[in-house]
């Protein structure tokens, strides 16, 4: 008799704790959404995939950044610079968040995802200097730079421009786009995400790519 109550007992407990875990992984993982719900928190997609031609870029460790290194994963890239106030630190920092949320919760599906910060402001930004900027979000994350000739020319392709404006105490700063852009495992332009920027996009976005195109 004790040894059937105490069969029940272990039976009951295993299935509230299969309940619970169930009831936390819903609740943890990623929310995946369809291309209306994505636009209708600013996430906009290509009806069709741009390939992109990069020339000339390097990333903080001095490798070439070319068309293979946007290859393999979704890469989530924003056009910035160090010296940014307030528009740079905050998309960097949401990226981060999305990044190292994904990881606790998922890390097969963190590594489906990259973080790029290309500068737009290589006279000021140095590898060594981008690179601790990037890294500071994620340790993971890329800082890429090169000449402001082939930072524009890669920009443009993808929906960025920028400017540099002079602040009139003989410094400047630099105006610019402030999407999140997006690139699909092969390396070509999937779309954006615009601004205001926050870490619970940026992660549906991932799970909703991953989930669409890739099963």
């Amino acid at each position: 008799m004790r040894g059937s109550v105490r069969s029940t007992v272990v039976l009951a407990l295993a299935f509230i704790a299969l309940v619970l875990a169930a009831f936390v992984f819903k609740m943890t993982r990623p929310v995946s959404l369809d291309e209306e719900a994505l636009k209708a928190q600013g996430v906009i997609l290509l009806p069709t995939p741009r390939e992109v031609i990069l020339k000339g870029l390097v990333d903080h460790t001095g490798k070439a950044f070319d068309q293979s290194r946007l290859e393999g994963a979704w890469t989530f890239m924003f056009f910035g610079f160090t010296n940014c106030p307030d528009v740079c630190p905050t998309a960097m920092a949401e990226l981060g968040k999305a990044y190292q949320s994904i990881s606790l919760k998922n890390p097969q599906l963190a590594a489906r995802m990259r973080g790029v910060l290309v500068t737009v402001d290589p006279q000021r930004d140095t590898a060594e200097k981008l690179g601790q900027y990037a890294t500071a979000f994620a340790p993971d994350f890329t800082g890429v730079l090169g000449s402001r000739e082939d930072i524009a020319a890669f920009a443009v392709q993808v929906n960025v421009v920028f400017e540099a404006v002079p602040t009139g105490d003989g410094g400047y700063t630099v105006d610019h786009t402030g999407n999140i852009v997006i690139f699909n495992p092969h390396g070509h332009y999937q779309g954006f995400i615009k601004m205001p920027h926050a870490a619970d996009t940026i992660q549906a976005t991932l799970t909703s790519m991953v989930e669409r195109y890739e099963h």
